[in-house]
């Protein structure tokens, strides 16, 4: 994980509607970044539904939400309308957000070790620095957990 402090590495990647995103576009506002493995399995469906139900009270925080994994724009688009989700999925296909953010490791998997995303969450704050980290997150209770972080 990145340390706590120092600048988040800005980047551009496409959301589920294929419009550009960078992490620069946030300025002046508090950005829960947040890496999952994949579109329309359990817990990441949880994780997402989550952050859908408590969206309000993101945005009423001055808080936008963007959910990161390696799925493809069309797949984020299906994920997206499948279950309502109010804010932006971003594509990094290529691995290199999730590479610069330090999300990219070894995973076991009933037993086989594979490469894969960490569900990773991060708060950056108005200007653009982590100010809170945290690995293996629980999908289930992490948005609420994150709401915790604003208060």
């Amino acid at each position: 994980m990145l340390e706590v402090g120092t600048k988040a590495p800005d980047f551009t990647l496409p959301d589920q509607n294929g419009n550009v995103h960078s992490l620069s576009d946030y300025r002046g506002k508090k950005v829960i970044l947040y890496f999952y493995p994949k579109d329309n399995t359990p817990g990441c469906t949880k994780q997402a539904c989550g952050f859908a139900e408590r969206y309000p009270q993101f945005t009423e925080k001055g808080a936008v939400v963007l959910g990161i994994s390696k799925d493809s724009v069309a797949s984020h688009k299906k994920f997206e309308e499948k279950y309502g989700l109010p804010f932006t999925i971003l594509s990094d296909p290529e691995l290199k957000v999730i590479q610069a953010y330090d999300v990219w490791k070894e995973k076991m998997n009933y037993g086989k070790v594979s490469m894969g995303v960490v569900r990773s969450t991060y708060l950056i704050d108005e200007e653009g620095k982590i100010v809170k980290s945290f690995d293996k997150v629980k999908a289930a209770d992490n948005p609420e957990q994150m709401l915790g972080e604003l208060s």
